[in-house]
């Protein structure tokens, strides 16, 4: 999986959002706003370029107190959730 090209995360007011700039997410119109956590796996999966579940979970692993299965989890979850928000593909 990768990051659809055009879609990059913002800070505004404090919160941290996903939006789409450019031409070829004219019809996204929205923002799709992140928690801490959230945010900073869109950095990582920005840092992979290519990425899956696996790799982000280990990373998630590493960086926070949480078992792999949880990880796993959560990293599908949001995946799945930005997938159909046609940010990754």
């Amino acid at each position: 999986m990768n990051i659809k090209k055009g879609f990059v995360l913002r800070e505004v007011c404090g919160e941290h959002v996903i939006v789409g700039e450019g031409l070829g997410t004219v019809n996204f119109g929205k923002l799709l706003a992140l928690n801490e956590t959230a945010a900073w796996l869109w950095k990582q999966a920005q840092e992979m370029g290519e990425f899956s579940v696996e790799s982000l979970a280990s990373r998630l692993c590493e960086e926070y107190e949480v078992s792999e299965a949880e990880a796993q989890k959560d990293v599908a979850d949001i995946l799945n959730e930005w997938r159909s928000v046609g940010v990754i593909e």
